[in-house]
């Protein structure tokens, strides 16, 4: 088969992506805080440019902006550090505390079966970031990894992420 000949395939487009797959937006450093670190610049904007669903006094919830699943939330310390050993205790105890009131949140908007919670350190360990630290919490549901990301890889998500941020937020302070 020559390229551009038709192989019965659906295509799926996702140029928006492509940013994200090419490190374009990406802080270089994991010491120096980066001008264009998203981590340090989502708080000086307006929650909806910002996709920020709730603030803490040291951290703050947003939505991910490439999620595996709708409501994947990042819990993410407003001081610029790239290493959980680097946390203050006041942090850390913030960081737990958010991950759990997310849970809760994403609980009563979505119902989702369970979830997948973590830190990945470094960019071998697969930080997309790595220079900022960031939490995971990623609500999973039964089947949620159908066919269409083993085979197609592609993910299905139902629904934009200003609506997303918009359910989360309001459930956020009622919990």
């Amino acid at each position: 088969m020559e390229a551009g000949e038709p192989d019965g395939l659906e295509r799926l487009w996702t140029p928006h992506r492509m940013s994200y797959i090419a490190g374009d937006d990406r802080p270089d450093s994991h010491t120096e805080k980066p001008a264009g670190c998203p981590f340090c610049l989502a708080p000086g904007v307006t929650e909806a440019e910002s996709l920020v669903v709730a603030r803490g006094e040291l951290v703050f919830a947003v939505l991910n902006l490439y999620p595996y699943n709708p409501g994947h939330l990042l819990i993410c310390p407003y001081r610029h550090v790239a290493d959980y050993t680097d946390l203050t205790e006041a942090e850390t105890v913030e960081v737990a505390a958010f991950t759990r009131a997310a849970m809760r949140v994403i609980r009563a908007v979505s119902s989702p079966h369970g979830f997948n919670l973590g830190m990945n350190q470094g960019a071998v360990a697969g930080a997309g970031i790595a220079a900022h630290l960031h939490q995971h919490v990623v609500p999973r549901w039964g089947g949620d990894n159908n066919f269409m990301p083993v085979i197609g890889r592609t993910k299905v998500l139902p629904q934009l992420l200003a609506d997303t941020r918009v359910m989360l937020a309001k459930a956020w302070p009622v919990l």
